[in-house]
């Protein structure tokens, strides 16, 4: 009983010295915050928790992070050196951030919906100005636009407008196709301006994953959540490595993805080619970007949103920290 609660001080005290300066309740109930933000942001198709996690400063210390974990954490652990793997995991940022995300997705999602379905033009008009705005805040971060970001930003931004707009195909339910849809969802989803639930409905993956999380088909979720995984694993690799060698090139491509991503969050639509899921409801698969029917009361009320979105977006520029944080 002594070794037990000698081990379990050994755990705590090595959470605590992790190697992450942020451990004051401030930056806690900050990253918190962010972290509901991000969550907020991923629960719209088309919206990215990384555009917000890049609106607030620490995109880079999120990418690192992830790669601390899967990487340096995970070698440690794999050696039996666990108090070592968790003193060098950033909790006391990674914690509150996952704790955030997970409360919006949960108080949230039912609000969310319920609002986009009753009120499609003038929600997506509030998201479409959060994204322009944070196009703006972004592309910023690049002091001279040379001709490479440039080119990169246009090739990204043709990029992600000709993902939101395909159309969706029919992909085989094999455990090879369940484990490539969950590492090119999970990559998607840390990528500002994509949206990892629309890849999985342009892969034809995304009924499939609903009808196993209906079924409780714990081998197809399985499969799926190591392919997230693999995915995250060696994407936040590729990203730390772009970031820390080719900065302004990396910020001009998710400019670009962001950029190209306004096709999908155009306020208003109108339907092409709908699914039924796996709850026998009608699901928006194809739009087509129309223009307002008219200049009535509805469509002052979704100006006002663009430029409330706007501005709160600008707000939260000014007052949080102008200087990326990294691990």
């Amino acid at each position: 009983m002594a070794y037990s609660g000698s081990i379990m001080k050994n755990l705590i005290n090595a959470i605590l010295r992790s190697e992450d300066n942020d451990n004051t309740l401030t930056h806690m109930l900050k990253y918190l915050g962010i972290g509901f933000v991000m969550g907020a942001a991923d629960i719209v198709p088309g919206v990215s928790g990384g555009t917000m996690a890049f609106i607030f400063g620490i995109y880079e210390k999120l990418i690192n992070g992830i790669k601390t974990v899967s990487g340096k954490a995970l070698t440690l652990l794999a050696k039996g050196k666990l108090i070592e793997a968790l003193e060098v995991i950033p909790f006391h940022f990674l914690v509150p951030l996952a704790l955030g995300i997970g409360a919006a997705v949960i108080s949230l999602s039912s609000l969310l919906t319920y609002m986009l379905e009753t009120y499609p033009e003038l929600i997506w008009s509030f998201f479409f100005g959060l994204v322009v705005a944070s196009i703006m805040i972004v592309s910023k971060r690049i002091k001279t636009w040379k001709f490479i970001e440039v080119v990169s930003a246009i090739a990204a931004a043709v990029a992600a407008f000709m993902i939101v707009g395909a159309v969706p195909t029919e992909t085989a339910a094999t455990p090879i196709a369940f484990l490539a849809s969950g590492a090119v969802a999970i990559c998607a989803m840390i990528l500002p301006g994509v949206s990892g639930s629309f890849l999985l409905i342009i892969l034809g993956k995304y009924e499939q994953i609903l009808q196993a999380v209906h079924d409780k088909d714990i081998v197809t979720l399985g499969i799926f959540m190591v392919g997230a995984v693999i995915g995250l694993a060696l994407f936040s690799r590729v990203l730390s490595w772009l970031f820390k060698h080719h900065e302004s090139v990396i910020i001009a491509v998710l400019t670009g993805f962001m950029l190209g991503s306004l096709r999908k969050i155009w306020p208003w639509k109108e339907t092409v080619k709908t699914i039924v899921d796996s709850h026998g409801e009608i699901v928006p698969v194809v739009q087509r970007n129309v223009m307002p029917a008219g200049f009535n009361q509805e469509f002052m009320i979704a100006v006002g949103l663009f430029v409330l979105a706007f501005v709160i977006v600008t707000m939260i520029e000014k007052t949080s920290n102008r200087k990326p944080e990294t691990l």
